[in-house]
């Protein structure tokens, strides 16, 4: 069933993913503000898929397969945060930093979600031959 698991509805799944886990990780950090020596974690996605996709950038022809291999090859990595603490705690944790990771990440949720739910219903219409 390629037409239902071609390489936008893939990366929309891959881009679900990722926000939930990114979601996650946020309120993670939020809900240890106030716990001594903790380092914030964050998750690291967007940067990998780009490096592997922007080996196709300029080719006159690209195989929907080699698309696809490069989407499944990309890997969600979550990091601790490496930066200095201005707390005597060592926590190094900033709530305006994850609430604005939050918000931002409620939109691409949504985005990916809307992704996913037009190309079901274009996939309803087509079956229905409306």
């Amino acid at each position: 069933m390629d037409w239902l698991n071609d390489n936008s509805m893939l990366l929309a799944q891959k881009t679900l993913d990722v926000s939930w886990a990114k979601q996650k990780a946020a309120l993670n950090n939020i809900a240890n503000v106030d716990t001594p020596g903790f380092k914030a974690k964050y998750v690291l996605f967007e940067d990998e898929l780009r490096s592997r996709l922007s080996r196709f950038s300029g080719l006159a022809a690209v195989r929907k397969s080699d698309v696809r291999e490069a989407i499944l090859g990309s890997r969600m990595r979550i990091r601790q945060s490496d930066e200095e603490s201005i707390r005597a705690d060592g926590n190094n944790v900033n709530l305006d930093v994850e609430e604005l990771e939050i918000a931002r990440n409620t939109y691409q949720y949504e985005f990916a979600l809307r992704q996913v739910n037009d190309q079901l219903s274009r996939l309803r219409i087509a079956i229905e031959g409306r």
